[in-house]
């Protein structure tokens, strides 16, 4: 009989996992459920009728209700009370025993809900009381909507007293509590849900297939199956096979249609690559001091006066005119002298210093005729002392994109 037992047990084990892998995947869709299944309960063959009485039980039968909740996809407890009968194993019925058994599970769903397994504590009355851990496997199998078949097969023992039990499990389960469908999950956003997204890590905007892949690996706009060039670096300007057109100076005329191959970057082209020009008014004026009586330009690298030379440079086509000037005190011929020698000297420092041409400065001394400040103080005598000099001109710069 024992040995009918195991077998039966072993082949609701392999029928339960190898059943498994045929179901199809679904979302659980319930979190609670009640059932109530009967019970096929095989005691120890050494274990005793009672404290007082010999013998021992051989088999028996139950009625089990049991409550459970799922806390994940995964995981769940229940509550499980079994009013249990056991048999004599002499066959006499005076030897029968009724009692109950109560005990909780935590209990791991694989994928899909294929199978569980379960593990627990039960508290058993029948006969002599004891403590009994227990294990098992089973199956919660669709029959409806709101049905299903319970199957299990479980594992019992007393630490105590070195009992091993084993028991069959039928009935059927009542789930409630549906849990709300969630939508497909599509984590890189390329519309494909990742269930069937087979690059899962597409980068955003990139076109792909039904599988979730790129069809167009570069991103270059031509699709892989007529990509000659499949790996055009981003931002490569390409021809119909996906190949990258040549434009030397990147300004986005081909080089076969550029009438100006070395464009400066980042201005401007027409259509036949060349730089747009606009008209602009550039202009710079100087103003240089002096110390009383003296000519002498004092401080010829200050930052204005290179700046001055830089845009004489910068612009080749101008020319100036360098003023000198004084302050009122002293003869109009002494000052107007100075003036004269002011603006010379600052020449010899444009020429001399900074390179700048002859040809393109002029110099006038205007002496204490054109004065800044008429005050008779030292402030205004200080500013009328200087040379100024502007330079201005109509030039064509190139148009920035």
């Amino acid at each position: 009989m024992k040995h009918n037992l195991k077998l039966a047990a072993l082949s609701l084990a392999v029928m339960a996992s190898t059943n498994a892998f045929a179901q199809e995947s679904s979302e659980p869709d319930y979190k609670h459920w009640i059932g109530l299944s009967g019970m096929y309960y095989n005691a120890d063959e050494s274990r005793p009728l009672s404290l007082t009485e010999n013998g021992a039980y051989d088999e028996g039968q139950g009625l089990s209700v049991e409550y459970g909740f799922r806390f994940t996809q995964s995981w769940a407890a229940r509550i499980e009370i079994t009013d249990l009968e056991l048999d004599n194993a002499a066959g006499n019925t005076a030897g029968d025993a009724d009692g109950e058994m109560v005990g909780v599970d935590a209990m791991y769903f694989m994928p899909d809900d294929a199978w569980f397994l379960f593990a627990g504590v039960k508290r058993q009355s029948v006969g002599v009381s004891t403590t009994q851990g227990n294990i098992g496997i089973g199956k919660h199998w669709d029959i409806h909507e709101s049905v299903k078949l319970i199957t299990e097969v479980a594992a019992y023992h007393d630490f105590g007293e070195d009992y091993n039990d084993y028991s069959l499990k039928l009935g059927i389960a009542v789930p409630f509590g549906k849990s709300t469908p969630k939508a497909p999950v599509d984590s890189d956003n390329d519309g494909v849900v990742d269930g069937k997204d087979q690059c899962p890590m597409t980068p955003a905007g990139v076109r792909v297939d039904a599988t979730g892949c790129s069809v167009d690996n570069d991103n270059d706009g031509v699709m892989n199956s007529v990509d000659q060039c499949p790996n055009t670096p981003a931002g490569t300007q390409v021809d119909a096979m996906g190949c990258a057109i040549k434009d030397a100076d990147n300004d986005g005329v081909v080089d076969s249609k550029d009438m100006c191959p070395d464009t400066e970057a980042g201005v401007k082209v027409d259509a036949k690559g060349c730089t747009v020009f606009d008209q602009e008014t550039v202009e710079i004026t100087l103003r240089v001091l002096f110390d009383n009586e003296s000519a002498v330009v004092k401080m010829p690298k200050d930052p204005e006066i290179s700046e001055f030379a830089e845009f004489m440079k910068q612009y080749p086509s101008t020319t100036a005119v360098i003023e000198g000037h004084t302050s009122a005190p002293g003869t109009e011929s002494y000052n107007m002298d100075l003036s004269e020698r002011r603006a010379a000297n600052f020449k010899e420092v444009m020429v001399d210093m900074y390179g700048i041409d002859a040809t393109r400065l002029d110099t006038v001394g205007y002496g204490e005729t054109q004065l800044l400040d008429t005050a008779s103080n030292a402030e205004a005598h200080r500013v009328n002392r200087r040379i100024s000099v502007t330079v201005k001109d109509t030039v064509k710069v190139p148009e920035e994109k």
